[in-house]
């Protein structure tokens, strides 16, 4: 009989975006929540029309924005696994011939 972890508790976390506050449940720490929300707050800032924006296209907007942050975030891991593949191989070819006897 094997005994599950059980899941993380939910937490209820209130936190401000755009001026709006919002409860959050989360199985993350409160304190990611917070830096979550805070990350989209500070995007959803920095749209250069942010003010006279409606709600909606801001909000959709910011999302682009996170997501091209995203994708270059994934095209960057995906460079630096074929970059640590690329010298993982080198590495093993000059262990292979610094042992074979020669």
């Amino acid at each position: 009989m094997s005994r599950r972890k059980a899941p993380p508790a939910r937490q209820s976390v209130t936190v401000e975006i755009a001026g709006e506050r919002h409860v959050l449940r989360s199985d993350m720490p409160p304190e990611y929540t917070r830096a979550v929300a805070q990350h989209v707050d500070d995007t959803l800032r920095a749209l250069p029309s942010f003010p006279t924006l409606e709600p909606v296209r801001a909000a959709i907007l910011a999302s682009l924005s996170i997501t091209d942050e995203l994708f270059h975030a994934r095209l960057e891991v995906e460079r630096l696994r074929a970059e640590i593949d690329q010298k993982t191989a080198e590495l093993a070819a000059i262990l292979e011939e610094a042992q074979s006897p020669g």
